[in-house]
């Protein structure tokens, strides 16, 4: 693994996660003072440069983070498990999305649906092979399509995060088509 993934994976974990493991605040919207993530992580022996920090931002494959216009701010797009408003707003989704998963979760999804457990909201993927990537990190993955014209028709709210992934609270049982 390369120290940019090392580093990105551990700025993950801050940004969503455990801020406080720096010791650093996100206000309300997720955002993080970028030198004082600079001078946690360097504290915390994950010392890297603005110019490696850019790199890990722009060359993430998930597009896990953004700056603010001057790059003076940074937070993650989506996935926190920490209370932050991100300031998303309600999209119609497209007729199908996905979510990928491991193939041992299914029997309890197939009784309560897709839960948002420890996070902010459910992720769903506009195609099958990101929610094939998402299914692999958790074992051997089994993608759902989930009928999510007929869960906005129903008063169900989604919202796009700024890299891509699409947002709902929960989805049951009866829009998951397996």
């Amino acid at each position: 693994m390369s120290k940019n993934v090392k580093e990105g994976k551990f700025i993950s974990l801050v940004l969503r996660h455990r801020p406080e493991t720096i010791g650093i605040k996100l206000d309300e919207n997720g955002w993080a003072d970028v030198g004082e993530l600079l001078q946690g992580l360097e504290k915390s022996n994950h010392k890297i440069s603005m110019d490696t920090l850019e790199e890990i931002v722009a060359t993430n494959d998930k597009k896990r983070y953004s700056f603010n216009e001057d790059k003076t701010k940074i937070r993650a797009n989506q996935g926190h498990s920490i209370n932050v408003d991100l300031n998303l707003k309600e999209q119609t989704p497209p007729s199908i999305l996905y979510h990928g998963t491991a193939e041992g979760s299914l029997d309890n999804i197939k009784k309560i649906g897709l839960t948002k457990r420890d996070r902010n909201h459910v992720h769903l993927s506009l195609d099958v092979e990101t929610a094939i990537k998402v299914g692999k990190r958790h074992g051997n993955p089994i993608i759902l399509t989930i009928d999510a014209k007929n869960m906005h028709r129903d008063g169900y709210k989604f919202y796009l995060s700024e890299n891509g992934v699409w947002l709902t609270e929960y989805v049951p049982v009866k829009y998951i088509l397996v």
